[in-house]
């Protein structure tokens, strides 16, 4: 289903699965000053600053999108010396919600295609929408985003402000779109064939069940890629095709997942964590029929974007994921081994970090959450010389 859209955003509040604690004034920085950073391999120089950013990505001039939970689509410039806002979307912002993923589409340089994800309320609920437009930046100062079209909503939308996950990664071929569904808090639907939340799912560009998805034949809703997932945070394939995700665990049990098509990761059956009220989930243990993390982390990081190397400026880590921390108020970097994984490096940035970019120089852009003590910069890591 679509449908153009001009409403104006609202203030978006964060997900984390910890409380965090007050920011680090030493942290601080002014635009532009690179600043090195005792005992991390890197060097940090704040680029810009924003009012709650979510996501960001690179479009192939350098310049940069960025999405704020408000509902603001940002274009900045290369240096994040001047931006133009391209569109306000019609957010929820209660909660965790607010506007959440930007993607460009695999045909971006013919297409001008860019897909968005954000949290929506109707009188039967809240839950996440899949959107796309087109850019038009045929004039310097003018550009905006036009044909703004809704193409999935997450099913059932319920009650609630929490979960809603709203990742979003294209296959490598560019045949298929990936998104992810949070369990909104609600625990049972992560197993419920018949809903999209707590999954995995499988599109096509335009928004539809992908033909021939795993689970539809068994009566899952046709999208559904894999399932008994939880709060859905990063999502993105490696150079040899592998889909890895990572998730929120609940009290303790933070994941890293290896997705394979068809497999239930268990959420709320079994999981290395706990409920928040203290009452327990079994463990994951071999064969008990759910698909186990690769990495996992008690006490939790509270895992926010997930991106995985591909460049040449940090060559040490080509091919290993690296994973904001939210309450950590960390950059984790996790060795990948082709379908196994184990834990790296755990970097203190002092602030809670969402999105983690790679830059087309290969540097690492890594986005403050801008919440809860936290200011909401965007920070370019380069080499520590």
């Amino acid at each position: 289903m679509s449908r153009s859209l001009f409403v104006a955003g609202l203030l978006a509040a964060t997900a984390c699965s910890a409380e965090p604690q007050p920011a680090d004034p030493a942290a601080e920085a002014q635009n532009g000053a690179a600043t090195a950073s005792t005992g991390k391999p890197f060097v940090e120089t704040v680029i810009a600053d924003f009012d709650q950013p979510w996501a960001m990505t690179f479009l192939p001039d350098g310049r940069m999108l960025v999405t704020e939970k408000q509902g603001a689509l940002l274009l900045v410039a290369a240096d994040g010396k001047s931006r133009v806002q391209l569109a306000t979307l019609p957010v929820d912002a209660e909660g965790q919600g607010g506007l959440m993923d930007v993607v460009l589409a695999p045909d971006f340089t013919r297409s001008k295609r860019v897909y968005l994800s954000w949290s929506a309320a109707e009188a039967g609920g809240k839950g996440v929408v899949l959107a796309r437009g087109v850019l038009d930046d045929a004039t310097a100062g003018g550009e905006k985003l036009r044909q703004i079209e809704v193409l999935f909503r997450a099913t059932p939308f319920v009650s609630g402000a929490g979960h809603y996950s709203g990742r979003i990664a294209f296959s490598p071929d560019g045949r298929y779109l990936f998104f992810t569904n949070g369990e909104r808090q609600k625990f049972d639907p992560a197993q419920d064939p018949k809903a999209t939340l707590g999954k995995v799912l499988r599109l096509t560009p335009d928004g539809r069940p992908a033909p021939g998805n795993p689970l539809a034949a068994k009566g899952f809703h046709p999208a559904v890629w894999s399932y008994g997932h939880r709060n859905l945070l990063g999502i993105a394939f490696d150079a040899a095709g592998n889909l890895w995700e990572q998730e929120m665990g609940p009290k303790g049990g933070d994941e890293l997942n290896l997705v394979l098509p068809g497999r239930n990761y268990g959420y709320p059956k079994v999981s290395n964590g706990d409920h928040y009220d203290g009452k327990p989930i079994p463990d994951h243990a071999p064969g008990d029929g759910f698909e186990a993390p690769k990495v996992w982390w008690t006490p939790v990081i509270s895992p926010g974007g997930l991106m995985i190397y591909s460049g040449d400026l940090f060559p040490q880590w080509k091919g290993d994921a690296f994973i904001g921390g939210l309450s950590s108020k960390a950059l984790v970097r996790v060795d990948l081994d082709g379908t196994n994984a184990r834990k790296g490096d755990q970097w203190d940035m002092g602030a809670r970090i969402r999105e983690v970019e790679q830059a087309p120089d290969g540097s690492i852009y890594v986005l403050e959450d801008g919440a809860q003590g936290s200011q909401g910069r965007m920070i370019r890591l380069t080499p520590a010389r």
